[in-house]
């Protein structure tokens, strides 16, 4: 990731958790942090669990990205941190966010968890701001691991200290499980056997989103509010999906993830050409700029849900939906609204994040389905 970067670069068991050292790290507590409301739940809780405040910012509604110019000023003046989000993969307006924070001397985090292929300005994404945070949960599918790449190399020192104050150590049972876990994940699809698998997480009580949003549970969060900042008091919202988000790695953990970021220039090829397939497709607004090995595609359909069931009926499954926006979801106790939602909410509404490497299969099926494109949108969008 160095060689890629050209930036100094640390490891870190989850990308979530090298957000939550770099928040630590550029902004103190109190501070505020631009952010897209189109975006993991799980951001949100680490952006709190920082002692910050969320402010919504809003977004270019073909893609997802945040809108400097619809920024009022007075709220760029009470800023601590930009935070981007690079929606599946789709870049945020980096050099322009880079301006805009320099100006205001506050620092620029990039969340580069769905980008680790992407360029903007003829950079990689992750190479504009203070720091930038990667997941190799994602294109890499190692399930496991993230990256921390900052500007100064100074700091490394730093922010290993940190790192390691907050890890927790690797437990054989906890490798065991993450050796195992394709195999099992391999097997349910192959008997078709993840109904009832999805059903028996559910029954022991670990399957934590019982739909798009996990539980917000706003009483509770108010304490863990009035502790911050302390990762411990959000760790029952900060670990959904990754229970092991802080474990060290063992031996297993880091052959596996060695092995498949040795492939990742092979599969960011393969994320781009399907990319190409579902962006000529008449459910896709692409943004500006040339085609990105995506993460997911958003497709913008009418009727989001139905799209899904169709593809969920040909074992297409449709993930990493972020309906409804963080600021209806979490509401003005938690964040600051943004000044302008409407985008925001069509998007989530009608975006449909399909998988590249599914392109051709999802796009039969669609086409099959009857699946609309979008109408309209924020100002004929």
């Amino acid at each position: 990731m160095r060689d890629r970067l050209g930036r100094e670069c640390l490891y870190l068991p989850s990308a979530r958790l090298a957000l939550y050292v770099a928040l630590r790290h550029w902004c103190a507590p109190g501070g505020r942090v631009l952010m897209s409301p189109v975006n993991d739940d799980v951001i949100l809780f680490v952006v709190l669990a920082a002692g910050l405040r969320p402010v919504q910012a809003p977004l270019d509604p073909r893609d997802g990205s945040i809108d400097p110019g619809a920024v009022p000023q007075e709220t760029w003046a009470g800023l601590s941190a930009v935070l981007t989000t690079n929606l599946y993969g789709n870049p945020d307006p980096a050099p322009e966010l880079r301006a805009r924070c320099d100006r205001a001397g506050i620092a620029l985090i990039e969340d580069a968890a769905h980008a680790i292929g992407s360029r903007v300005a003829g950079q990689p994404v992750g190479t504009f701001g203070d720091a930038a945070v990667f997941s190799l949960s994602k294109h890499t599918a190692a399930k496991a691991g993230g990256f921390l790449a900052v500007a100064d190399p100074g700091l490394r020192e730093a922010l290993v200290k940190t790192r390691d104050e907050l890890l927790d150590p690797p437990r054989r049972t906890g490798e065991l499980a993450y050796w195992a876990r394709p195999y099992a994940e391999a097997a349910v699809r192959g008997l078709r056997l993840a109904p009832a698998a999805r059903a028996a997480l559910r029954l022991l009580g670990r399957q934590e989103r019982a739909d798009i949003r996990m539980a917000l549970r706003p009483d509770a969060l108010r304490r863990a509010v009035a502790a911050a900042p302390a990762l411990d008091a959000f760790h029952s919202w900060v670990r959904v999906d990754m229970h092991d988000y802080r474990m060290g790695a063992g031996g297993l953990r880091r052959a596996r993830i060695e092995r498949k970021l040795d492939r990742l220039d092979a599969v960011l090829a393969r994320h781009r050409a399907g990319a190409e397939r579902l962006l000529a497709s008449e459910w896709a607004r692409p943004g500006p700029g040339p085609v990105q090995p995506l993460f997911r595609v958003p497709l913008l359909v009418e009727d989001r849900d139905a799209a899904r069931a169709a593809l969920a009926g040909a074992r297409v499954n449709v993930g990493y939906l972020y309906d409804p926006p963080l600021d209806d979801y979490a509401g003005d106790a938690f964040t600051d609204p943004s000044p302008a939602p409407g985008a925001a909410r069509w998007f989530a509404r009608h975006a449909l994040p399909v998988d590249p490497l599914k392109a051709g299969l999802a796009l039969r099926v669609l086409e099959e389905a009857g699946t609309r494109p979008a109408k309209g949108g924020p100002a004929g969008v």
